[in-house]
């Protein structure tokens, strides 16, 4: 196994162009210095350096190998301020959500955070993507999961998850023949996200486009009442079927065939604002990330 202090030595010996340079700069004598590049070398299987009358001058597998050395103290670099800032993350952290994520990946995230960051304290907002965005323009919440990205200065986005939304209803609701075309399904209403939302205004503009008219679309903000609604067989609705596992598992709601131009995926972004401060909510989106690609 590479001893990665021997590394170490070799990066600082052909950047500083001397086994004596480099036995200063590491506060270790010239001899220790020699002894470890002999080691390493003997590990490689290639020599690294061409003593010369001033010094010694890297081989031309030495040259190669630099990169690679740089590359693994930086990542002990980042290992070891990581370890640091871990044992750091104390005081409080506002996250706001969309309830598509509580419905889905929240709780396991909120295991994992406590589990990891015990001194962290948490505090959960769940709200619309336009209410989140104004409360993490004005600091109010620290870290947002919702449908993204936000095209803002200074803000962050990560990728969190992709979610396919479908046409569900009861069984019970009477909507006639598959495949169904729109006017039947605007006989009655349709249950999807609040009017600010993009699944909202899309089926609006469906139905409009169809030339329906009147219809009735209810938005509502939390993913449980669409889903009762729709089990109630109030009308059909228009939402991310891994919120209803259990919902079709036990055929309280089906899927539909609709005769109608492709629902888009609702898109999940963790956002927050860069600068001094922001390595907790960094870090938590990171691990929103891991958490959400489990799913």
């Amino acid at each position: 196994m590479i001893d990665l202090r021997n590394v170490e030595i070799f990066f600082w010996i052909a950047t500083l162009g001397s086994f004596r340079a480099a036995a200063a700069k590491l506060n270790t004598t010239q001899p220790a210095i020699s002894q470890r590049m002999a080691s390493l070398e003997a590990d490689l299987g290639v020599r690294l350096f061409e003593r010369e009358a001033r010094g010694v001058k890297l081989t031309a597998k030495g040259q190669e190998l630099v990169s690679h050395a740089e590359r693994l103290l930086q990542a002990r670099h980042e290992m070891l301020r990581a370890a640091r800032e871990e044992s750091v993350m104390t005081g409080r952290l506002r996250i706001g959500t969309a309830e598509t994520i509580v419905q889905t990946w929240l709780p396991r995230l909120m295991e994992r955070i406590h589990a990891a960051y015990p001194a962290l304290t948490l505090e959960i907002d769940v709200d619309t993507t336009s209410v989140l965005r104004t409360q993490l323009i004005a600091r109010h919440i620290d870290v947002a999961f919702l449908m993204g990205p936000l095209l803002e200065p200074d803000i962050e986005n990560l990728p969190l998850c992709r979610y396919p939304l479908a046409w569900v209803a009861s069984p019970r609701l009477d909507l006639g023949p598959e495949p169904l075309a729109l006017e039947q399904i605007a006989r009655h209403p349709v249950i999807t996200y609040p009017s600010s939302s993009t699944p909202y205004q899309l089926v609006r503009e469906m139905l409009a486009q169809a030339s329906i008219s009147p219809f009735q679309l209810y938005g509502s903000a939390s993913v449980a009442l669409i889903v009762r609604m729709a089990c109630d067989g109030i009308g059909t609705g228009v939402v991310a079927p891994v919120c209803l596992r259990d919902e079709l598992a036990r055929g309280e709601l089906r899927l539909l065939d609709v005769d109608a131009e492709g629902l888009p995926d609702l898109s999940f972004t963790a956002a927050w604002i860069q600068g001094p401060g922001s390595h907790a909510a960094q870090t938590i989106a990171r691990m929103a990330q891991y958490v959400a690609s489990e799913i």
